[in-house]
């Protein structure tokens, strides 16, 4: 063999080992690799930066690198939310969403809904519930409905106002009932607290709420919780019934918080975080932080965590139409 045939010979395979070396080394690369952004939409030292907070410490935990926690506020998490579409779709930029993540469309919010994100897992969700007068005609979700039936606007509700999720959770529930929901008689508040004050004087029929935020009144025989408006029982609440359950009806918009990132989230990161999302959800210093904070431990996985999603926007997009608040 020539010695240039040979020169050719070594180079070529020198070519090749530095190929395999190189692959191999890509190959052994897993994610992360360096710290993760997770982004809160909503403002430090609330509920779901909190919950954010404790999950972010979990994951760091699980990966041994920093899940670095961000708050971008405003515009009623529109802007947090968009931060997280708009992040690169590598595995470093992921994010905490809320319900509201399903609302804006319908409100003529533009850049976020549904089909932006890439959902990861679900850890919390916890439903409105119906509250009504202890010495109510009626005691339980079925007789209510019916009495609102027979008379739309005599029954009057509150919880929130026009437009907030208490509100759509309760007209919401009466149109798949069958009752028009602009018959329905509700009484703009500025939150729970002002509505079960009108509960127990008298002045309305129903609040629609969280019933942890109805506690202190039911156990003063002064409020009475009778549903949740959902299609799960609450973990925290396991003898109160759904609406589902009740009427035969599907209809679900509760409060959620869950893992999700941009639209093109590879594959590998989804499965890794959901399961660790899985392992941090069945921790018991994790269930015990979210029950002292009276939250709680919802786990479901990205395909399940989807799926939710999308009813809730779908749900709750024809409920702000039939109400006249969809843009």
């Amino acid at each position: 063999m020539s010695l240039i045939n040979k020169f050719w010979r070594h180079a070529a395979a020198g070519v090749a080992g530095v190929a395999v070396v190189l692959s191999a080394g890509v190959a052994m690369a897993e994610w992360p690799e360096k710290a993760v952004t997770v982004i809160v939409p909503w403002a430090a030292g609330g509920g779901t930066d909190a919950t954010a907070r404790a999950v972010a410490e979990g994951l760091q935990k699980k990966f041994g690198q920093p899940f670095n926690v961000v708050n971008r506020t405003g515009g009623g998490g529109l802007v947090g939310h968009s931060a997280i579409v708009q992040g690169a779709p590598d595995g470093y930029t992921l994010g905490v969403v809320t319900i509201e993540s399903a609302m804006y469309e319908a409100q003529g919010l533009k850049g976020v809904t549904p089909a932006d994100l890439t959902f990861i897992g679900r850890f919390n969700a916890d439903a409105i519930a119906v509250n009504i007068r202890p010495d109510a005609p009626y005691s339980d979700l079925k007789g209510l409905i019916e009495a609102v039936k027979a008379d739309p606007g005599g029954v009057a509700a509150s919880g929130a106002n026009r437009g907030g999720l208490s509100h759509l959770a309760w007209v919401g529930l009466l149109q798949k009932a069958g009752i028009d929901p602009v018959a329905a008689n509700w009484v703009a508040s500025d939150g729970s607290a002002p509505a079960l004050q009108q509960l127990t004087s008298g002045a309305i029929a129903v609040v629609s709420t969280s019933p942890a935020e109805a506690k202190a009144l039911v156990e003063a025989n002064q409020a009475k919780t009778i549903a949740m408006i959902s299609s799960e029982r609450s973990p925290l609440y396991p003898d109160l019934p759904t609406s589902d359950e009740v009427l035969g009806i599907k209809w679900s918009p509760l409060p959620f918080r869950g893992m999700a990132g941009p639209k093109g989230l590879p594959d590998d990161v989804v499965q890794k975080v959901s399961a660790a999302l899985k392992e941090i959800t069945e921790d018991a210093e994790f269930k015990k932080f979210m029950t002292s904070r009276g939250f709680s431990v919802a786990y479901q996985d990205a395909p399940t965590f989807a799926a939710t999603v999308k009813a809730a926007h779908d749900g709750l997009s024809e409920t702000m139409k039939a109400v006249g608040l969809a843009k």
